[in-house]
């Protein structure tokens, strides 16, 4: 058994056995009644052709069960590697592999509200904005006012990944290996799964878009999954939206620590870039899917 430092919210081994290869997850904030959803999940999409893990069941039947106080899984342990510096070939594979997730999820029957939603923003700034230096207290104040303005309930809903980074996708080589860490899956806007996906697999060291790579993403993903007018309406606030979100959850991970329930903090600052950056160029990404048509 071998720790693994790079999680957050969860605390995480490899297990090699005399049968293979697995990861042990020991669920640090997860219920045993929220599980569930989550492997259930995994489930689905893998018997869809989704490269995810596949829950392990125990001798008594069970995808989950208890181990130190905590629920515990066994998850099948997929090949691959994480990728620091992405080229657009990569990200097309990443799009493309989005959009077949939502995709194939539609026929998911069980239902996940984003617990990293609106309201969730709303609890957590009283607690953050009196840590925060006065300019950032006002980007953070102005961000959220501006966000209640827009509840995107009419856009296309269903199931998605709510924390793809490059860390959750695992390359073998040029294709991908597996798509991990659900843990924070649920049903919100497909757009948003998107948006959170680009602010981080399309940008930069200085929190800005790469825009061959975002090109690539959006151009993937498009093809399988066509995005309503109002989908790419919507676009420059949804990429706000993915980015607020991050900045709050590192901002109170790096202030509010909790013990013995976050393993690697990461740094908050890196988001209010993008953030900020985002607010900058707010014309120059609306006119993102004019490129993306005419090359697509």
């Amino acid at each position: 058994m071998q720790g693994i430092s790079s999680g957050i919210e969860n605390t995480n081994y490899f297990v090699t056995t005399s049968h293979g290869k697995y990861i042990l997850t020991l669920f640090e904030k997860l219920s045993f009644s929220e599980l569930p959803y989550y492997l259930n999940l995994m489930v689905h999409l893998s018997s869809h052709g989704i490269p995810c893990p596949s829950p392990i069941k125990s001798l008594e039947n069970k995808f989950f069960g208890g181990l130190n106080g905590k629920p515990a899984s066994l998850v099948t342990y997929l090949p691959g590697n994480q990728l620091e510096h992405p080229v657009p070939e990569q990200c097309a594979h990443v799009g493309a592999l989005l959009a077949n997730m939502h995709l194939s999820a539609l026929s998911f029957p069980e239902k996940m509200n984003n617990t990293r939603g609106p309201k969730w923003r709303e609890d957590m700034a009283p607690k953050l904005i009196p840590l925060l230096p006065p300019e950032e207290a006002t980007l953070l104040q102005k961000e959220l006012q501006f966000q209640s303005l827009y509840q995107f309930k009419d856009l296309p809903q269903g199931v998605i990944h709510a924390d793809l980074f490059r860390d959750n996708i695992l390359f073998d080589h040029d294709t991908i290996g597996g798509i991990i860490d659900f843990y924070f899956a649920c049903n919100d806007a497909l757009l948003y799964d998107l948006a959170i996906v680009a602010n981080d697999w399309c940008m930069d060291e200085n929190g800005k878009f790469n825009d061959a790579n975002l090109l690539a993403l959006l151009r993937a993903y498009h093809y399988i999954r066509p995005l309503t007018s109002d989908e790419k309406n919507s676009w420059p606030i949804m990429l706000r939206a993915g980015a607020l979100r991050f900045w709050i959850s590192r901002l109170y991970d790096y202030h509010l620590p909790r013990e013995g329930e976050i393993t690697h903090a990461k740094n908050p600052a890196h988001f209010r870039q993008i953030l900020q950056g985002h607010l900058l160029a707010q014309a120059r990404l609306a006119e993102i899917w004019v490129r993306v048509e005419l090359s697509g």
